[in-house]
């Protein structure tokens, strides 16, 4: 159900937009987004890299230089529903439709991004899970989470559920808990935009270090 409400609302989201000023403009947001971690994660080296949860218009707009890989389960139905979505493709970037629970690769990434993406999986366990296996030790990880405010409010979003566009619901102390015990360490963690329920909150982490 989330991801169906996903798509829906990138129908809605992109139906009236121009494609390339929209490509412009997100890719803007993706450098400033990057901007206080690109000498943290030596991005100005050529790495390999995944772009997890991608979205019609993933953080690969603004990873040039990379080699990429841009993971979605919902990618074939973009290609399908979303006129603009052609426009907003990256020459050179590998793009994959597969859910990221299952996801395995026979090289290690240096890298992984996973912004407002991992509320939406089927499975949270197995999608961190599988972002872990793609990176290689001492590898690096951005993941972008929608993280509950208050504790009440978790507590009734999980009760009831009222949220379906969130099937997952935690506060960042959780998130920082989900990356511990699976080997990353955070080097940095901070808000990107408050909310009165959620908070986005950024995540940066390095694998066993």
């Amino acid at each position: 159900m989330a991801q169906a409400l996903e798509r829906r609302w990138w129908k809605r989201y992109l139906g009236n937009q121009s494609p390339d000023e929209y490509r412009s403009w997100k890719r803007r947001y993706w450098l400033d987004l990057l901007a206080p971690h690109r000498d943290a994660l030596s991005l100005n080296q050529p790495q390999r890299l995944l772009d997890a949860g991608c979205g019609p218009a993933g953080i690969n707009l603004a990873l040039d230089g990379h080699t990429i890989t841009a993971l979605d389960p919902l990618l074939d139905r973009y290609s399908v529903e979303l006129p603009a979505f052609a426009a907003l493709q990256v020459s050179g970037v590998t793009y994959i439709s597969a859910p990221l629970e299952g996801f395995r690769t026979p090289q290690p990434f240096d890298g992984a991004c996973c912004l407002n993406a991992i509320n939406h999986v089927e499975d949270l366990d197995a999608a961190l899970d599988a972002l872990t296996l793609a990176v290689r030790p001492g590898g690096w990880l951005l993941l972008g989470v929608d993280a509950h405010r208050s504790t009440l409010l978790r507590g009734l979003f999980r009760a009831l559920p009222g949220d379906a566009l969130h099937p997952h619901q935690h506060n960042t102390a959780e998130y920082r808990v989900f990356l511990q015990a699976r080997g990353w360490h955070v080097q940095d963690e901070r808000c990107l935009k408050p909310g009165r329920v959620f908070d986005y909150v950024l995540f940066r982490a390095r694998l066993g270090k």
